[in-house]
């Protein structure tokens, strides 16, 4: 397959570039708009308890969250006469708008005490949005010129669930602006420094432009069809460059070997293929594999980085082996134009990666033990990780939407706009209702319960139902809102709602809410997690088993990621849940980590870990196949790759951290993480473990019981395939019409030991 792509991209080069860049163009023009298409939600599961509860709220009730918050001030006080005709005919007028419903006020319901704030200067206006996470976009797009600044004396600030996440949208378009002008210019002198060569380090950025643009096209596709998270866009730019510049760096590196050694353009462009391009389609299926098992997942916003990650990197592996192939055909000697930096390749076996390998592989069991018990250490505060959903905080504190919600958090005795929200499909008499609903008003912490019978504090009732609590019930079923005062991410409504949860119903409930949902999104999160880990270990193993034919280089590449991404997560709690570095990378700590990211970041750094030890595995298992023992393929194989890998590090280090400057928490966490566990893969890992985990295995690095190694030698996929006239030729070999040659018995031709002859020339696969 790979021969045929490098045949396709010598013979018709033109062609092969002429349909990519007709592609390009296409994918720009229908994809570049694919933002708008977006949604800004996809965080809850729409299967679970309280997932059922929105959907009866909405569907039963015609009620739900109120999306829209108006945080109205006077200085005169909200009791003011003329503060309250202001208020109400800002009521009025905004009850006026479109898709907006039950929208209540302070001024509207009768001054209610926790509409109020604390020293009596603000109050609120709430109304729902009636549709979905992206009618609530377009909404809050629509209130924003309106209801900001001051009306009829007020000042008025917009807020609430749909505001917030229409600045969070925003503020992510504004930071993937910022992140690739950051991150293209220090990629290009990077990229220059390390090729040496103009013309060659703009490869890399043309494969990562197809990558993006090619994936902005699918995703514009999917959407068509299913919800697709705003949010997958950092994902495809991030890993479009990052992975484009891996793989761009595997071949041209290699294909520069091949030159070196002698080979005419169209042999070194068909080994280079058939070596880094294999290298690299493997690496694109384990990453693909890594990041399918997202979809395991209930949640639209997993979901989507799934399709993003999987077009991203199909379309990076196939433009790696077949459109930069083409490139480097029509380019020839011209990809070394441009040349800045002259440097010599060091003599075989006195480069520093070389002697890196050999100084750990002499005393290999004390240095695994320190890295390994380092790595441990910076993974020990994972063990305190506590989840959360992300919220206002994830926006910087000048940012007006957080800043009205900060007052609020700050100013008013309870969270009205976030209520725990407990449905009874068919509630039973009003007795009974009365007497649930006094039950759940004395749950620690909660400081008041809505019901159709009327207000309830402390266990008793304390006010009799207002016109207002008629929208509590609808035909045999009735909600009640249980207000409480403290942050509904913490631990202690969490508690609020596991109490409601077990409390002895007169009739069946179900609980929902911001809160509920961060409970049932545990739930469904770690529920599959074993399923998810179990899939990537097995896809990661059969692939790895495949390409080496061994049972103990797949059992080690899942250890060894395991350790590495450890250590990152361990980090990522130490700075973003305990708060450590907050004032110098500028974000609110909250004590909590979404729950969602460490699933996400765990299966794009397994995925791109993946890179470096399919990388540094193919030419220690090359070494070792052309006769090296277990201590010099490895040496070798480090010393090969060792300078590829780390400049590969280091540039997809650079793209992360570029979006690391986004002003968004959980961004800024991805980039951070992700560059982390870059580094600590392609230097820590693959620079003492990997050398000293095979030093101490030897030779049963290599061993498969005799029916799985039938299996692999039937099945398995090797680099065997054509050498080409020019190396016959070099050998001296009478005129013999053969076409293809494994590569062990062409490097013992090249040799000119005579081992060929112990082998059939003709390849088993031809």
């Amino acid at each position: 397959m790979l021969t045929r792509l490098a045949d396709l991209a010598i013979r018709r080069r033109k062609l092969v570039l002429l349909t990519t860049l007709f592609v390009f163009l296409v994918a720009g023009a229908v994809g570049g708009g694919v933002a708008s298409r977006l949604s800004t939600g996809g965080f809850d599961d729409p299967s679970s308890e309280s997932g059922r509860v929105a959907t009866v709220l909405d569907e039963t009730f015609d009620q739900g969250d109120p999306e829209v918050v108006l945080v109205v001030r006077s200085e005169k006080g909200v009791d003011d006469p003329a503060v309250v005709a202001a208020g109400q005919r800002l009521t009025e007028r905004l009850a006026g708008e479109d898709k907006l419903y039950n929208v209540v006020s302070y001024w509207s319901l009768g001054s209610p005490p926790p509409l109020k704030s604390k020293d009596g200067t603000t109050a609120l206006i709430l109304a729902g949005i009636d549709g979905t996470d992206d009618d609530y976009d377009e909404v809050a797009e629509a209130l924003a010129p309106t209801y900001n600044g001051t009306i009829d004396g007020l000042d008025v600030q917009l807020t609430g669930f749909a505001e917030v996440f229409r600045q969070v949208g925003h503020t992510i378009e504004k930071d993937l602006a910022r992140a690739e002008a950051i991150a293209l210019p220090i990629t290009l002198v990077l990229l220059v420094l390390i090729f040496g060569s103009i013309v060659a380090a703009s490869l890399p950025l043309a494969i990562g432009a197809i990558s993006i643009v090619g994936t902005f096209l699918v995703l514009f596709v999917v959407s068509s069809f299913t919800e697709v998270s705003v949010y997958a866009l950092n994902m495809t730019t991030a890993m479009g460059l990052g992975l484009a510049i891996d793989y761009s760096l595997f071949v041209i590196s290699r294909y520069r070997e091949e030159v070196r050694d002698g080979h005419d353009v169209a042999t070194a462009v068909r080994r280079t293929v058939r070596t880094a391009g294999r290298t690299v389609a493997f690496s694109a299926v384990t990453v693909a594999g890594s990041l399918s098992v997202l979809l395991l997942f209930p949640f639209a916003f997993l979901k989507s980085f799934a399709y993003a990650g999987i077009a991203v990197v199909t379309v990076a592996g196939l433009a790696t082996v077949l459109v930069l192939p083409a490139m480097l055909a029509a380019l020839g000697p011209r990809i070394e134009k441009g040349r800045i930096l002259k440097r010599e390749p060091k003599p075989v076996g006195e480069g520093f990666w070389h002697r890196v390998a050999t100084t750990v592989m002499r005393r290999p069991l004390p240095i695994a033990t320190v890295v390994i018990a380092f790595l441990l250490f910076l993974g020990a505060p994972f063990l305190n990780i506590d989840f959360g959903l992300p919220d206002d905080r994830v926006l910087p504190t000048d940012n007006p939407a957080r800043a009205a919600i900060d007052d609020i958090r700050n100013g008013f005795d309870s969270n009205e706009s976030m209520p725990i929200q407990v449905v009874a499909p068919e509630a039973g008499t009003l007795s009974e209702i009365d007497a649930y609903a006094a039950q759940l008003s004395a749950i620690a912490d909660v400081v008041r319960v809505d019901a159709v019978t009327g207000f309830y504090v402390g266990g008793a009732k304390v006010a009799d139902p207002l016109p207002l609590s008629a929208r509590h019930v609808a035909q045999d079923s009735v909600f009640f809102n249980v207000v409480y005062d403290i942050e509904p991410m913490s631990a202690e409504a969490v508690d609020i709602v596991e109490a409601i949860r077990d409390l002895d119903a007169p009739f069946e409930v179900l609980v929902g809410g911001q809160t509920a949902q961060l409970v049932d999104s545990k739930a469904s999160l770690f529920g599959r997690l074993p399923i998810a880990l179990l899939l990537i270990a097995v896809i990661t193993f059969a692939v790895l088993f495949m390409m080496f034919g061994s049972l103990l280089v797949p059992a080690k590449a899942l250890v060894l990621n395991l350790l590495s991404l450890t250590a990152t997560f361990g980090a990522m709690v130490w700075i973003f849940q305990e708060g450590n570095l907050s004032g110098f990378l500028d974000f609110t700590p909250t004590g909590l980590l979404d729950s969602t990211s460490p699933i996400l970041m765990f299966c794009i750094a397994f995925g791109l870990s993946m890179d470096y030890e399919v990388f540094l595995l193919s030419r220690i298992k090359e070494e070792h196949d052309n006769g090296r023992d277990t201590v010099g393929s490895v040496a070798m194989g480090l010393e090969r790759t060792g300078r590829i890998v780390t400049a590969a590090a280091a540039l997809i280090a650079v793209v992360f951290l570029a979006f690391a400057t986004s002003n968004i928490t959980f961004i800024k966490l991805f980039g951070i993480g992700l560059a982390l566990a870059v580094i600590l893969d392609a230097t820590v890992i693959r620079a003492t473990l990997v050398p000293a985990f095979m030093r101490l295995a030897g030779e049963a690095n290599w061993w498969a019981p005799a029916p799985l190694r039938r299996f692999h030698d039937r099945y398995g996929f090797s680099e065997g395939e054509d050498v080409t006239d020019a190396v016959l030729q070099q050998a001296a070999l009478p005129d013999i019409d053969l076409t293809f040659l494994d590569l062990e018995t062409e490097r013992a031709i090249r040799r000119g030991d005579g081992r060929e002859r112990e082998r059939p020339l003709v390849s088993s696969r031809s």
